[in-house]
């Protein structure tokens, strides 16, 4: 198996501890590692360092090896720009074909997931990887079995069984974007429905008909991506990335696939979008406050508060998300996470580069 991580997002939900300069992925929000450098360690057991490859930004290669030491240099690819998933996953799967063959299984992992559980994650990738080698054509995604009614997530409504056994398979009959929460609620009672997590596996030349099928025009980019020396490949990108569609993959391919089908995944999953996101997976005091660093809370309940140094106090307040950080405070409600990358598009529209 190749593992792809893909650790070019921005975090700008998490502003202010994540910045241009430190984005999401590189912070230790949940332990003393990093994210990314969580998600290598959990498929060390299923791929060896020289069979990951991190897609990050241009500006982030130096640190992504610094993180990640065992991994050879040439393994860490810069994006010269952001463009989303779908030409991240053009790129990887064109590096790949030329490093490792076609008919290798490729998974793709976002670097910001906290998975509790990761034996059987690593169980199911395994049993995934098996699926796509006898398979194919088909496009395999892990899915997560709802355990409430979240508004932030995209779903998949499943279809029938194309394999049984201990880890079944279930055919995909149609992505859904994020729903209101009426609809949210019927997705969970249906029984038919999970997360649409973003992790995916899928033989290399599977995946690269897909991309050639449904985005014709990334197909002269990948020819490129596949065709350029190691010391070539930063000037190739530099050549072309800008011009790249910025589009999911989701949204470019897999929504218009023929073949899609997902595994039900039954570890605890949180893709930690948010600071309400990380709230429900610290540790709470008796009235709901989970902190991060020095907070006293009186008459306060359900609140989510991340320090860096300094004592926060909170008096007579309700699910307020409060961040402190060396240059910015955020305050805000927490059913409102979602909306402090609106911060982060003001202060980019003022100039605000010494915040960003």
């Amino acid at each position: 198996m190749i593992v792809v991580v893909m650790a070019g997002g921005s975090g700008t939900r998490f502003w202010p501890r994540s910045r241009e300069s430190e984005p999401k992925q590189f912070l230790p929000l949940l332990g003393p590692e990093s994210m990314l450098a969580r998600t290598v360690a959990r498929v060390a057991p299923l791929a060896s360092p020289e069979r990951v490859l991190v897609v990050t930004g241009a500006p982030f290669v130096d640190r992504t090896r610094r993180e990640l030491p065992d991994l050879p240099p040439e393994n860490v690819i810069g994006e010269p720009v952001g463009r989303n998933t779908a030409p991240c996953v053009a790129l990887a799967a064109a590096r790949a074909a030329a490093r490792y063959g076609n008919e290798e299984v490729m998974a793709m992992l976002p670097a910001d997931h906290h998975i509790e559980g990761e034996e059987r994650f690593r169980e199911l990738l395994s049993a995934g990887a098996d699926f796509c080698r006898g398979e194919g054509e088909t496009l395999l995604t892990l899915g997560v079995r709802p355990d409430r009614p979240e508004t932030g997530y995209g779903y998949l409504e499943m279809g029938e069984e194309i394999r049984g056994g201990g880890v079944p398979v279930r055919r995909v009959n149609r992505f859904i974007e994020k729903p209101d929460r009426k609809r949210a609620e019927e997705y969970v009672r249906s029984g038919r429905h999970l997360w649409n997590s973003g992790m995916f596996l899928w033989r290399v030349d599977a995946i690269t008909n897909a991309i050639l099928r449904h985005m014709p025009e990334l197909e002269e980019p990948m020819r490129l991506f596949r065709g350029a020396a190691e010391k070539d490949l930063s000037s190739v990108l530099e050549s072309v990335y800008e011009d790249l569609p910025d589009l999911s993959i989701d949204y470019g391919v897999m929504e218009k696939a023929e073949r899609v089908a997902a595994i039900a995944a039954d570890f605890r999953w949180n893709d930690v979008g948010s600071w309400s996101a990380l709230g429900d997976l610290i540790d709470a005091d008796a009235e709901g406050n989970a902190a991060v660093g020095g907070h006293l809370g009186i008459d306060s309940r359900r609140c989510v508060v991340y320090s860096s140094g300094r004592l926060i106090a909170t008096v007579g307040v309700d699910d307020l998300i409060v961040v402190e950080t060396d240059g910015a405070v955020l305050v805000c409600p927490r059913d409102r996470a979602q909306d402090v990358r609106l911060v982060v598009e003001r202060l980019r529209r003022e100039g605000r580069r010494d915040l960003l």
